[in-house]
């Protein structure tokens, strides 16, 4: 965990969860998008490549498009599958279009689709821990097929199901793995056969023990995130649950004035779709503040 001092006429220590910044799926979503951008000049995305408004705004500059569907791509057009991924029947589409295909899914999301698919050949009934309207989630189920049932994260206490006797379970990657332990646990107690597969991402939950730990330590948290990232929101819950005083912002516009009053230890986290550079805008307006009384951190 890494710590600076704020030097201003009151010292602000600033601790670091780690991870920060991108994590590998989708840093590796980036660098194929940024790669495919600077040799095609324009490339369709089947809705934001990821949840960062900020970093969708740059990738526009450099040539990015944003399409709703397939129907909103033009023939033979480059076309850059999320980090989230999308459905086969909807690679299918576009391949009739004669598009250009860019596949950006993250490694994690694919082995969630691919399990989820799995069990569903095999006769089980798939539950699938995650919010029903995430992109991730959609794909996953579209993938699965069958008989398939999305469990929301805060009600996994299921009833009997009468006439289902084999369950297969697959979790969104961004759910804690305590809520999966507590969805297994209840399905075992209501059906003869469980099959799990951990589709959690590892790098995700290191990020949300992080910030657990955190907390322990600091007289407030600040998470840094897109409002639309499943992962950030997961951040600032765990935050707020341990009772620290949390304020979650897009960008460091977005500090309050009287925040930072009676905090001399601050936690930053940042989810996994935050990019470098907007932690490190952070970290400098931070760092850069004149003095305590000038942004209103100080005790009144």
């Amino acid at each position: 965990m890494e710590r600076k001092t704020l030097e201003t006429e009151v010292k602000i220590e600033l601790k670091f969860a780690e991870p920060r910044g991108f994590c590998f799926g989708v840093r590796r979503a980036i660098s194929t998008l940024e790669e495919s951008l600077a040799r095609f000049g324009r490339v369709y995305a089947l809705g934001s490549p990821i949840h960062n408004s900020q970093e969708i705004n740059r990738l526009r500059t450099l040539g990015l498009v944003v399409a709703e569907s397939p129907l909103d791509v033009p023939s033979k057009a480059a076309v850059f599958i999320r980090a989230h991924g999308v459905s086969g029947e909807v690679i299918e589409q576009l391949a009739a279009k004669g598009s250009r295909i860019i596949d950006g899914t993250c490694p994690f999301v694919r082995k969630a689709q691919e399990k989820a698919a799995f069990l569903s050949r095999e006769g089980y009934m798939v539950l699938i821990l995650g919010d029903k309207d995430h992109p991730e989630v959609q794909a996953i189920r579209q993938f699965a097929g069958g008989s398939v049932s999305v469990v929301d994260p805060t009600d996994v206490d299921l009833p009997a199901a009468p006439g289902i006797s084999r369950v297969g379970i697959v979790s969104q990657t961004t759910q804690r793995r305590e809520t999966l332990s507590l969805l297994v646990s209840n399905v075992t107690r209501v059906t003869d056969e469980v099959r799990v597969f951990n589709t959690i991402c590892g790098a995700t939950a290191a990020r949300q023990e992080s910030v657990e730990r955190l907390a322990g330590s600091v007289d407030g948290i600040i998470v840094i995130g897109g409002k639309n990232s499943a992962n950030t929101a997961k951040l600032v819950e765990i935050s707020e649950k341990t009772g620290t005083p949390t304020i979650w912002i897009e960008n460091d516009g977005d500090l309050e004035s009287g925040w930072f009053r009676g905090k001399r230890t601050i936690g930053i986290a940042a989810g996994a779709s935050t990019p470098d550079w907007l932690v490190h805008k952070l970290e400098n307006r931070l760092a850069s503040a004149k003095s305590a009384r000038e942004d209103g951190w100080e005790d009144d």
